[in-house]
C-alpha cells in the first residue's frame, strides 16, 4: 500500500533551533479580572496550561473554576483524536452563549488544534466570536495578544516550530509533584499521529538547564518530577553534544530528588543502557509507559511504528528482567484501517504475554492531514466497539490480577491530597504508579508513607498507614 510522501514534512529536521530566554516584562493590566482555563489532552498540554496560568496571573488575572464568572476563557486544546475536536467545539458553543450575555468576555483558543490549518479556517468562518487563536509554538505571545487586543479576531499561530525557551515560569497545579519539559515535538511520524505536525520537530533542552530546574524544584520542597517529552527516549539526539536520555536520567537522579518519572517512551529508541540506569537508581521509579499500539506486524508497519511484535516483547522481557518490580503500562489502538480479526488476535496475544499493569485503549479515528487518513477506514464501528470491549475485558482482568498481588504488602506511597469523592480519605501513588486510597491522615499530604495494602480493585488500591512506619 502506497502512503503519502512525507518528504516535505520531514524537511523540518533541518531547521536551526536556538535557545532563547522568555520575556516577562509586561504590565498587570487586568487586575480584578478573572480567567477560566480548560485543558484537553496529554501531560504536555497540562504542563502548557501551567505556563499559560503564569502569564495570565502576571497580567493581573485571578483564576476561577466557574465559567460564568470569567472575563477570559482559554481553551487549551488537543488534536490527537476526533472526539477531542468535538468536545472543544461543543464547549465553545457554551462560551458563545455566555458571550451573548457578557459581550466584553474574551475567548482564546490555544493548543494543538490551533496548529491545524483546517481548524483555524473553521474558527475564522464559523466562530468569529473567538477573540484570540494561538498555537503550541507561541504560547509566550499570549500576553501581547491580550494587551494589544483588537476589535477583529487575532490569529497568531506559528506554522514552523519555535526555538527552545529557557527561564519559563509556571503556576504549578501541585506543590508536591512537578512536570519538567526535557524536549518538544517528535520526528517519528507514525502514520496515524498528528503530533509531528502540531508540536513540530524534536527539540531538546540542554541537560544542564534541566538539572538546574530539578534542583530548584527539590529546594522548593517538591518530592517528585516527571520528565516530559513526546518521545523521551530520543532526548539529546538533535543537540549532538555527546549525551542522551540515559545520561539525563542519571544526572537528574543524582540531584537526590526523591522520585523521578518520565513519559512517554517509544519502544524503537529504548536502549539496554537506559534500562540499566533505571535499575541502578532507587529514586528513578520502577514504572514505564511503553505504547504498543498493535500486536500485528502488518498493522505496526502501516502505523509506521518501526518495530515488530517480537521486538516489542523482547524489550518488555528485558525491562522485566533488569527491573523485577517494574510496572509497565501501554497504549493500544483497535480498528486501524485493514485490521483483520487475525491482526486483532495478535494484539490480544501480546496482552496475554505481557499482562500489562494497565492500558489506555482507543478506537482508531482518522486525523485529517496524517498519512493514515488517506487509507480507507474499512473497519466498521460495530467491529471497533466489539474489539475494544474484548480488549478492555482482558486488560482489566490483568490490572486486577496485578493489584491483587500487592494485597498484604507494604509499599511506599507519595500522598498527594484529599480524595475528591470522599474528603475523609486521602490518596497517593506507589512507586509503580498505582493509585492508593487511605482513610484519614490528612497531615500526611506531601509525604512519602509506608502503606499496607488491604484491598485491590482494577484501577485502585485501598491501604492503611497504622503501625507500618514513619513518613519521609
Amino acid at each position: 500500500m502506497n502512503l503519502p510522501d512525507l518528504k516535505e514534512a520531514k524537511k523540518r529536521t533541518d531547521i536551526k533551533v536556538t535557545e532563547k530566554q522568555v520575556n516577562y516584562h509586561f504590565p498587570s493590566a487586568f487586575i480584578g479580572k478573572k480567567y477560566f482555563l480548560r485543558t484537553y489532552g496529554c501531560q504536555m498540554n497540562v504542563h502548557d496550561s501551567e505556563e499559560i496560568k503564569k502569564y495570565l496571573e502576571m497580567l493581573g488575572f485571578t483564576e476561577t473554576t466557574i465559567l460564568e464568572e470569567s472575563d477570559l476563557v482559554v481553551l487549551n486544546t488537543c488534536a490527537i483524536r476526533e472526539n477531542a475536536h468535538d468536545k472543544v467545539f461543543g464547549y465553545l458553543g457554551r462560551c458563545k452563549h455566555l458571550k451573548r450575555e457578557k459581550p466584553e468576555l474574551l475567548i482564546a483558543i490555544g493548543g494543538c488544534m490551533s496548529q491545524e490549518e483546517n481548524v483555524v479556517e473553521e474558527i475564522k468562518t464559523k466562530h468569529p466570536y473567538v477573540d484570540i487563536v494561538f498555537g503550541t509554538h507561541n504560547i509566550s505571545e499570549l500576553p501581547k495578544l491580550l494587551l494589544e487586543k483588537k476589535d477583529k479576531q487575532q490569529i497568531e499561530v506559528y506554522s514552523i516550530e519555535g526555538d527552545v525557551y529557557e527561564g519559563i515560569q509556571y503556576s504549578r497545579d501541585s506543590k508536591i509533584t512537578a512536570w519538567v519539559d526535557i524536549m518538544y515535538g517528535c520526528d517519528k511520524f507514525c502514520t496515524y499521529c498528528i503530533v509531528p505536525y502540531t508540536r513540530g520537530k524534536e527539540r531538546s533542552r540542554k541537560l544542564e538547564n534541566i538539572v538546574v530546574e530539578v534542583e530548584e524544584l527539590k529546594q522548593n520542597g517538591y518530592k517528585e518530577v516527571t520528565l516530559l517529552g513526546q518521545n523521551v527516549n530520543a532526548y539529546g539526539r538533535d543537540l549532538n553534544l555527546g549525551y542522551d536520555f540515559k545520561d539525563l536520567l542519571e544526572k537528574v537522579a543524582l540531584t537526590g530528588i526523591e522520585r523521578v518519572r518520565f513519559v512517554t517512551s517509544h519502544p524503537w529508541n529504548f536502549t539496554s543502557e537506559m534500562i540499566d540506569v533505571i535499575a541502578k537508581y532507587d529514586n528513578i521509579m520502577p514504572y514505564i509507559h511503553l505504547p504498543l499500539q498493535s500486536g500485528s506486524d502488518a498493522i505496526l508497519k502501516l502505523m509506521g511504528r518501526r518495530y515488530t511484535k517480537e521486538e516489542y516483547i523482547s524489550l518488555f522481557h528485558s525491562i522485566k528482567e533488569k527491573i523485577p518490580n517494574v510496572s509497565i503500562t501501554t497504549d493500544i489502538i483497535v480498528g486501524f484501517p485493514n485490521e483483520t480479526e487475525e491482526d486483532f488476535l495478535e494484539t490480544l496475544d501480546v496482552v496475554n504475554t505481557c499482562k500489562f499493569d494497565s492500558a489506555f485503549t482507543f478506537i482508531y479515528s482518522p486525523r485529517e492531514g496524517t498519512p493514515a487518513s488517506l487509507i480507507k477506514d474499512n473497519v466498521t464501528m460495530k467491529t471497533k466497539e466489539s474489539r475494544l470491549r474484548r480488549l478492555n475485558e482482558l486488560v482489566n482482568a490483568y490490572s486486577l490480577e496485578a493489584n491483587k498481588r500487592l494485597v498484604g504488602s507494604i509499599v511506599p506511597v507519595l500522598i498527594l491530597g484529599e480524595n475528591e469523592k470522599d474528603k475523609k480519605r486521602i490518596y497517593g501513588y506507589t512507586d509503580t504508579m498505582k493509585l492508593v486510597n487511605i482513610d484519614g491522615g490528612h497531615d500526611l499530604i506531601g509525604k512519602i508513607v509506608q502503606v499496607k495494602i488491604i484491598d485491590a480493585k482494577s484501577f485502585s488500591l485501598d491501604g492503611e498507614t497504622e503501625k507500618v512506619g514513619e513518613a519521609i
